[in-house]
């Protein structure tokens, strides 16, 4: 694996305004002055974490996806984050990993947020989704997801990062800065999680707390209440330590998920 570098972005988030949202990410992004690989937004970050699905749910290939085409293009990096999407008369928690040449992986949030009546708009997801970028296999999953170990379990080391795209609110951040590390160690894997900041349209509060956490437990990244876009390096031999010190991975049971 060669050292990635990946470019977070912990925004505040328009509500339910499309067109906002995207042009000031645009101008956040050109600030970035170095080559970066993998760029990451957070949860619905055309939108903001809203169940108004019928209104805002864009299909595929539309004005949002567009524009993560444009931006995967303009930068020479793999742009990713979840929007809504809308097809064949259901709504998904969509995350997109888009290519500079505007191919792409997709994956649906498969764990729906009951508390804020997500399952009651949104169809699950059923599969996982593990996609490559310069030698790292990479995990990419959405917010609530983070509370289910046995989903996020890297079984027969199917990946090297773990993502998580979020809108994930203050009142719960210390749940956030427990699992996060959590998951990197049981994992044997680099989790890099990215949130927003700032009210949303039901005056919830999100503090960011968008962070990188290498196999060992260590922090990359880490940054609150702020709106940030940093770039930073994790570095593949470190995964390969951690693994070959303590191969406890290689222990793990075997079992399958059923539905």
């Amino acid at each position: 694996m060669d050292n990635l570098k990946i470019t977070v972005y912990q925004g505040y988030l328009f509500w339910e305004n499309t067109d906002k949202n995207l042009q000031n990410i645009s101008l956040r992004l050109s600030n970035i002055r170095e080559k970066t690989n993998l760029i990451i937004l957070p949860e619905m970050f055309n939108t903001g974490f809203t169940m108004n699905a019928d209104t805002l749910g864009e299909p595929m290939g539309g004005k949002t996806m567009q524009w993560m085409q444009k931006t995967a293009q303009k930068f020479d990096c793999v742009v990713t984050g979840s929007l809504i999407i809308k097809e064949d008369g259901n709504f998904y928690n969509r995350l997109l990993w888009v290519r500079p040449d505007g191919t792409y992986e997709q994956y649906d949030k498969r764990h729906l947020f009951a508390l804020g009546k997500e399952h009651t708009v949104y169809t699950p997801g059923s599969k996982k989704l593990i996609v490559e970028l310069n030698g790292w296999k990479i995990c990419p999953m959405i917010c609530y997801d983070l509370r289910f170990p046995v989903w996020l379990r890297n079984v027969d080391e199917e990946y090297d990062l773990l993502l998580i795209v979020a809108n994930w609110p203050e009142k719960r951040a210390l749940h956030w800065r427990t699992l996060i590390p959590a998951r990197a160690v049981e994992n044997q894997a680099y989790v890099i999680g990215v949130n927003r900041v700032g009210h949303d349209g039901n005056e919830v509060y999100h503090s960011g707390d968008s962070t990188c956490i290498d196999p060992n437990g260590n922090v990359v990244y880490y940054k609150r209440d702020e709106e940030d876009v940093y770039t930073f390096t994790i570095i593949g031999d470190e995964v390969k330590k951690a693994r070959r010190a303590l191969p406890f991975l290689k222990d793990a049971e075997r079992f399958t998920i059923k539905d």
